[in-house]
């Protein structure tokens, strides 16, 4: 049933007589109203049960109290809360406040004593957010995830690579796979960082300056699922740097992942044709029944640009505004945080489907690896190391054999020694062996499996990458779980707290504060 408390707004305080606007109500603070009921309300819920566990414990409450405030605020919901510019400015603190004293048999005198709704706004908003930040994680975590799994199954697929939009190595869809899981662990690292650093709890803040009671804020804290209080009370209330911390990383990761879905974009193209998605993932043209299209890939990247927009949006929201509480100002700076965190979601998700689903074409990326001159590298190398020509002169001549050779229209491989010994000899060159030269440079085999180097497209060195990635991927996910478990562990701690608070105010002892400056 509904609350309907009867006390109008003007009793919220004595400095404001009437309730906001019909305008005021309709444009900005019912719609705030709605969205903190249905995404913040229970993160109030949790701090309000945290404070009253606190008033216990200084010996302003008694365990009946303490337990009756905090049954009334599991009880506060969607269907028991409401935006009522005359009983509750239609402000969520105010509307949970009131809905507890108006459940209340007899007033509790000392609860809401010492509070502010600045430090109480921060930390719901800076819970909303690490919320958000783990949540994305794990989307994260189970993408890098189906991209290792696949790199493993490709890291032995010969594909060409290229540089400057040309052909250019041979490479392997694991490698470029693996190039992405490095991305998506390197992200990670930076969101775990991010979430660390939001990881503060402002509550005891207050209003800007601290508070008069002696708040355990580090008990608090735990309580809440951070690892700290944020040392500042104004810091805590005034900077609001986790919005822009956060949106920086979505569109720092939006951009990373636009580049590679362009990769997509590319490969399934009709002029590579090396990926194929399934029927469920594809598009079709309205007008020309040849064509398979994957809008998906569209999607992807096209949505990785709002991440930017919505980063910007975050910064010239609050840039100009003084170091203070400006708390109404960083509610309309994070008005589209939300939708910049379900846009990196629904990218991710996304991108997790197309690469779960996707089919590489083996024949299609061999042909055109055996149709250019990849091996050109391996050419100037071999005839530096075996035939012990100059480093540079070996370029220009392995550089005249491709432009004879493909000028005759011949292909890569086995080769035509007599054009090799010809371009070698416009240097006073004598060449011993090429034939063997050019039937090994250009082996699309051989070519890949001369990469060994640590970090290479080689298979080998592709799949010890994919050791240490899944190493890496394997620590993540236990840090991640770690504080994952401090916020499961925080909740269980309020409530021990609350069963065990004293039965009376005279059980408190020293902690009950009686007149500001004493204990």
């Amino acid at each position: 049933m509904t609350s309907q408390p009867t006390a109008p707004a003007a009793e919220l305080s004595g400095r404001i007589r009437g309730g906001p606007s019909d305008l005021l109500h309709d444009e900005v603070l019912a719609p705030q109203f709605r969205f903190e009921v249905r995404h913040l309300l229970g993160h109030y819920t949790a701090i309000e049960k945290t404070l009253v566990a606190e008033y216990a414990r200084m010996g302003l409450l008694s365990a009946a109290e303490a337990r009756s405030v905090a049954a009334l605020l599991d009880e506060a919901g969607p269907e028991t809360l409401t935006a009522r510019p005359d009983a509750n400015m239609s402000d969520i603190a105010f509307a949970l406040e009131r809905h507890v004293e108006a459940g209340l048999p007899a007033p509790v005198v000392r609860w809401h004593v010492d509070r502010s709704r600045n430090d109480l706004q921060a930390c719901a908003q800076a819970m909303f957010g690490r919320d958000q930040v783990a949540q994305l994680a794990a989307a994260l975590l189970d993408l890098c995830s189906v991209v290792l799994e696949r790199a493993e199954e490709t890291r032995e697929l010969p594909m060409p690579g290229y540089t400057h939009f040309q052909a250019a190595q041979i490479i392997t869809p694991g490698f470029h796979l693996a190039a992405l899981a490095e991305q998506l662990l390197h992200t990670q690292r930076r969101l775990l960082h991010t979430y660390d650093g939001m990881n503060a709890s402002p509550l005891g803040a207050g209003a800007m300056a601290g508070q008069e009671l002696p708040w355990d804020r580090t008990r608090m804290a735990r309580m809440l699922g951070f690892d700290r209080a944020q040392p500042n009370a104004l810091t805590a209330v005034a900077s609001r740097r986790w919005s822009a911390e956060a949106t920086a990383e979505l569109s720092l990761l939006g951009a990373a992942l636009s580049r590679f879905a362009t990769d997509l974009l590319t490969w399934g193209g009709s002029e590579y044709g090396f990926i194929e998605l399934p029927d469920e993932l594809s598009g079709i043209s309205s007008a020309m029944p040849q064509k398979k299209n994957y809008p998906v890939l569209e999607r992807i990247r096209g949505r990785t640009a709002h991440l930017t927009a919505f980063h910007t949006d975050v910064l010239l929201g609050q840039r100009n505004t003084p170091f203070c509480n400006l708390v109404e100002v960083s509610k309309e700076a994070g008005t589209h945080v939300l939708a910049a965190f379900d846009s990196a979601h629904g990218t991710v998700r996304l991108l997790t489907e197309v690469l779960r689903r996707v089919g590489f074409r083996a024949d299609r990326m061999r042909a055109v690896c055996e149709r250019e001159y990849l091996g050109g590298f391996s050419l100037a190398n071999a005839l530096t190391l075996t035939e012990g020509v100059p480093w540079r002169t070996a370029q220009v001549v392995a550089g005249k054999y491709i432009v004879s050779a493909a000028g005759a229209g011949l292909p890569p491989h086995p080769g035509e020694p007599d054009l090799l010994t010809r371009a070698a000899a416009e240097h006073a060159l004598t060449l011993a062996d090429p034939a063997g030269l050019l039937a090994d440079a250009f082996d699309v085999d051989r070519g890949l499996a001369r990469l060994v180097s640590a970090g290479s497209a080689g298979p080998d060195a592709v799949r010890e990458a994919l050791r240490a990635q899944r190493d890496a991927h394997g620590e993540l996910r236990a840090a991640w779980e770690r504080r994952y478990e401090a916020v499961r562990a925080g909740t269980a701690e309020t409530a021990r707290a609350l069963e065990q608070a004293p039965q009376d105010l005279t059980d408190a002892g020293s902690g009950r504060r009686t007149r500001t400056g004493e204990h």
